[in-house]
């Protein structure tokens, strides 16, 4: 295999994600996999066909792009949303293909509906609705028209769902923010249901929501870095956990990183290590070089205080961290040889690096960390 590292994706681990997060929100309601940032950097190819073995059948993403590659990547004709980018020209091949999109300005509408006219099959919709997050959707002051619009070309689009997003429900700070959402989306449900506008989904619930406000889970959920066995931050598992008598984390993480020793070395007191002088050898060490670098996506923020594991033990990343090396200070294991694994993220022999951790060192969110994973490293399921 031409690459320095690889990533494993685990299947019973998902499975277990899965499983908990259904019966979390209950088997009436429809899950949507989240796969934007390329499965959150788990690898939208991998992942698609790996979900629906899992028992997933519906995928929501963020561009045309990736509606291509989820489409082509499934072997079970699942359905596939798009939240967010598709040129006019793309809605063709969206509308033939019977990808759902949202629907949050009138251009998109017209174009939609032209497209349909034209091509003779219904748009599948999901019109977005504005209540607070100020990004994306129609205004209430938009909502009259809109519905005027939709009452009279009903036979050139599907009303999959009436959605919105929520503006940070990961965070208690943002509570009464989420709550004057909550209330202008009921408010737009009941307007719609007055003309006799009834979507088959009622969706606004991310991962956040879906933990700390239960009554947002309506008809789907769009989960994104929870099925990846990640919170979307240590408040939401708080609030997950401070009813339980059980207090353990029942997620799993399901990406392990693994690279391998390129090549060891003694260093002599008081020589540098790497470029320039950042870094003197106080004692004789014994080093290690791994072939990972920022280019890979592990970061170079992580420079003097990332961790890998090494032998089943945690080892220090000393000096730099460049575009395709790091170095390790192996003194304390002084057998390790060329070609022995190095974990990145994951387990070896009880001991973890944490992708929480991985992030707290380097400055980043877990959602960051994960999507700036080079599509080119390898992505190998594990049974």
């Amino acid at each position: 295999m031409f690459q320095t590292s690889t990533l494993y994706i685990n299947k019973q681990a998902l499975t277990h994600n899965l499983n908990f997060i259904q019966n979390l929100v209950g088997k009436k309601v429809r899950f949507s996999s989240v796969i934007k940032g390329n499965a959150y950097g788990h690898g939208i190819e991998v992942f698609v066909p790996l979900a629906e073995d899992c028992g997933i059948t519906h995928f929501s993403v963020f561009d045309a792009n990736e509606a291509l590659r989820a489409y082509n990547a499934s072997r079970q004709n699942a359905g596939i949303m798009i939240m967010g980018m598709i040129d006019m020209y793309e809605l063709d091949w969206a509308i033939q293909k019977g990808v759902e999109f949202y629907v949050f300005d009138f251009e998109r509408l017209f174009n939609a509906l032209e497209a349909a006219k034209r091509i003779g099959k219904p748009a599948r919709i999901h019109v977005e609705v504005e209540t607070g997050m100020n990004r994306t959707g129609f205004d209430e002051r938009d909502v009259d028209k809109l519905i005027k619009i939709l009452q009279k070309n009903k036979k050139y689009y599907v009303l999959e769902g009436i959605c919105t997003h929520f503006a940070g429900a990961e965070s208690i700070a943002n509570y009464a923010r989420i709550l004057t959402q909550i209330k202008r989306y009921k408010n737009h449900i009941k307007k719609f249901r007055r003309h006799n506008i009834k979507p088959k989904y009622r969706h606004v619930a991310s991962s956040a929501a879906t933990i700390t406000y239960p009554e947002t889970r309506l008809d789907m959920v769009r989960i994104g870095i929870m099925q990846f066995g990640f919170w979307p931050s240590p408040e939401a598992f708080i609030n997950y956990i401070s009813d339980k008598i059980e207090k353990d984390d029942p997620l799993q993480r399901i990406i392990t990183w693994k690279s391998k020793v390129m090549d060891t070395k003694y260093v002599k007191t008081g020589e540098f290590i790497g470029y320039g002088t950042s870094y003197m050898a106080r004692n004789n060490m014994k080093i290690a070089t791994i072939p990972v670098g920022y280019a890979h996506g592990y970061s170079r923020s992580l420079s003097y205080q990332g961790r890998v594991l090494i032998n089943g033990h945690r080892v220090d990343v000393i000096g730099n961290v460049n575009m395709n090396v790091l170095i390790v200070k192996i003194t304390d294991i002084p057998e390790t040889k060329r070609g022995d694994e190095v974990v990145l993220i994951g387990k070896q022999e009880g001991a973890e690096i944490t992708v929480a951790s991985f992030s707290d060192f380097s400055d980043q969110l877990n959602y960051e960390m994960l999507t700036r994973l080079p599509e080119e490293i390898p992505r190998i399921i594990e049974i």
